[in-house]
């Protein structure tokens, strides 16, 4: 019976997600090459026609999960228009969502260690990513008085440091905690706390 991945002429795309399985896991640093061609049902040789090593196998896994991410953000941000609120709101719910329907690419962005300046490739693709969310929150932004506005890199930062606190602590099943609330209401009650602080939204008083 052939082996699966290797025949079929798309083995490096079998390993990958090979990778992505055990990664999820085990983590990133919990198994070896090897192991990944032989769930890929190929010999560990085979794996060297495509990646020089375990790191550049992972590092094709978060160029992928980068891309998956950069478009559901931008759909995200698509979807909210044309309100600047509802679409800046969208694109932080949907790292959250990301974190969720894709660990194994989640893991391999930002847990792995690998650098997004490893390749050109991947640094372009994580930028697009973050711009979106850039993009929402300057759109935003432009509601706030001037001389009250932060710079929209800084007004994006934190809501991406709030979506990825989140998902890190509470949506990811950390070993031994537990979230008093739902993740997508820890989410959701962040970022209203903070855009009030901002003025963009009204207080409940």
């Amino acid at each position: 019976m052939p082996k699966r991945g290797y025949h079929h002429g798309n083995l490096r795309q079998a390993l990958i997600e090979a990778a992505l399985l055990l990664i999820e896991t085990r983590g990133p640093m919990g198994f070896t090459l090897s192991e990944a061609a032989k769930k890929a049902g190929v010999t560990p040789a085979a794996v060297y026609r495509h990646f020089e090593g375990r790191e550049d196998l992972i590092a094709e896994a978060a160029l992928q999960g980068y891309e998956i991410f950069a478009d559901l953000m931008e759909y995200a941000y698509e979807k909210g228009q044309p309100s600047a609120l509802a679409a800046f709101s969208a694109t932080g719910r949907a790292y959250l969502a990301f974190a969720r329907k894709y660990p194994g690419h989640y893991i391999a962005m930002f847990e792995s260690g690998i650098s997004v300046n490893r390749t050109p490739e991947l640094a372009a693709i994580a930028s697009r990513a973050s711009g979106v969310l850039e993009k929402a929150a300057t759109d935003l932004s432009q509601h706030i008085p001037e001389d009250k506005r932060p710079p929209a890199s800084m007004f994006s930062a934190h809501i991406w440091a709030m979506s990825h606190g989140v998902v890190e602590l509470f949506a990811r099943n950390s070993p031994g905690r537990a979230s008093p609330f739902p993740a997508d209401d820890l989410l959701e009650t962040g970022i209203g706390i903070y855009l009030r602080g901002l003025g963009l939204i009204a207080s409940d008083k």
